[in-house]
């Protein structure tokens, strides 16, 4: 560990309820409650006990990605130990294997795509139904679409210049192959926003394969697929391993656009408010931590052991200071590089879950008109969030229910989610 846990001073030992009722007080003298109890009142002993956390014990899940970063800082710092949780953190083989061990309570909370708590609580695309909440937002910005070296000066960021190579395939009868980490999930809505702006349907004109983000570059690297979209590092890695190169960021196709959450179970954070709300209270810390530039390449240090990314930590670094490299000779200093705590990032916005709902139902994951609203609501659980700030006296921007307007020049207003989810020219709509 490249740093110790924050150190606390040790307070005088303390008389809590249960030792109190079981012992009694007969047998203490008022020397000796006086002494136990410290300078504590009662009373605010008592207060103390019943802010604690309901469950102490929380097993986090992980994917080996850069922007798992504040789960881990959380931990590898001391915050979630300042705030009451004895963290465990457990990295998953993929996404399904992440959804899967929250909803059956092997992990109490975890490192999600922002879709994949939607997708749970509606039972989509294979999910089981298990409704899930997102008081957290832990990232905004930060993947990119990845395609094969062998497309280089042939496409750059302009989708449209695929499409020819995407229409010969197809009539050859050999379609390219294009890779997300899960059908619900960022990766995969970006991916199907940037082939559908470049005319190109992903249900019809090309092979959309499921692959878990560590497996994107070595799977290309043996000529399995033709672009990928995946969070950092595995972008950077395919540059560097000079198999493939950054077509387009996602923060190039959308400003500030959400990304991963910390997720739990709805049940679990109705049983365990104090325990959520503990736990953002330290992603919090953390995430002012990891947007102090100065703290990057100690981050990078941490989250790229085997434990958690397993990964060269200079791979990681580069784009997380803005230093993009497409690969194909462009290169940039992006200001909307992965951020985690400024420009209101962890606000839990209801409009962002009628985005993904809005293109669960251009490309025919839903049939017929969702619950834009009730699911927002549901799921995004801004009540949590505000609760938790509150609590620890830190101000955000709260509620943002602004139009987005993406690369394509389309505008997302979340007072019409429906009439833009139909609005586009190239989709899979059903009913």
């Amino acid at each position: 560990m490249n740093s110790s846990p924050l150190k606390t001073t040790e307070a005088a030992p303390t008389l809590n309820r249960r030792s109190f009722l079981t012992k009694g007080v007969a047998g203490l003298g008022a020397a000796a409650l006086w002494s136990a109890l410290g300078s504590k009142s009662w009373a605010s002993t008592a207060t103390a006990a019943s802010e604690a956390p309901e469950t102490s014990d929380i097993n986090f899940g992980m994917i080996a990605l850069t922007d798992c970063s504040p789960i881990v800082i959380a931990h590898e710092k001391g915050f979630f130990k300042k705030y009451g949780i004895n963290a465990k953190i457990t990295k998953g083989a993929n996404w399904a294997a992440i959804r899967d061990n929250l909803s059956t309570g092997s992990i109490q909370a975890t490192h999600m795509l922002l879709g994949m708590p939607l997708a749970s609580t509606m039972g989509l695309a294979g999910s089981p139904k298990k409704p899930m909440v997102i008081p957290w937002l832990l990232n905004r910005n930060g993947q990119a679409i990845t395609l094969k070296t062998e497309l280089k000066g042939k496409v750059g960021a302009d989708p449209k210049a695929l499409k020819p190579f995407v229409d010969a395939a197809k009539k050859l009868g050999e379609p390219l192959s294009f890779a997300m980490t899960f059908p619900p999930g960022t990766h995969a809505l970006w991916m199907r926003y940037y082939l559908g702006a470049g005319g190109i349907n992903p249900d019809k004109d090309i092979s959309l394969i499921t692959v878990p983000p560590p497996q994107m570059v070595a799977n290309m690297k043996i000529g399995k697929m033709d672009g990928f979209c995946v969070g950092e590092p595995w972008n950077a890695r395919a540059i560097s391993d000079g198999i493939g190169f950054t077509s387009v960021t996602t923060q190039d196709m959308w400003k500030d656009h959400p990304e991963k959450v910390c997720a739990f179970t709805e049940e679990f954070a109705e049983k365990n408010p104090k325990t959520v709300k503990a736990i953002l209270k330290a992603l919090h810390e953390a995430s002012v931590w990891l947007d102090d530039m100065a703290n990057r390449p100690e981050q990078c240090a941490i989250v790229s052991k085997a434990t958690y990314i397993n990964c060269d930590p200079k791979t990681i670094l580069g784009r997380l200071q803005g230093n993009l490299d497409y690969g194909d000779g462009r290169k940039a200093q992006d200001e909307f590089y992965m951020h985690f705590s400024k420009r209101n990032c962890n606000y839990p916005q209801p409009k962002y879950a009628k985005w993904f709902l809005s293109q669960y139902r251009r490309w025919g994951l839903v049939t017929g008109t969702p619950d834009y609203e009730g699911i927002a609501k549901r799921v995004m659980r801004n009540d949590i969030y505000e609760e938790a700030m509150k609590e620890i006296g830190v101000t955000h921007g709260g509620l943002n229910n602004d139009s987005e307007t993406l690369f394509d020049g389309v505008t997302f207003n979340p007072a019409e989610p429906e009439a833009y989810a139909k609005s586009f020219a190239v989709n899979s709509l059903k009913g």
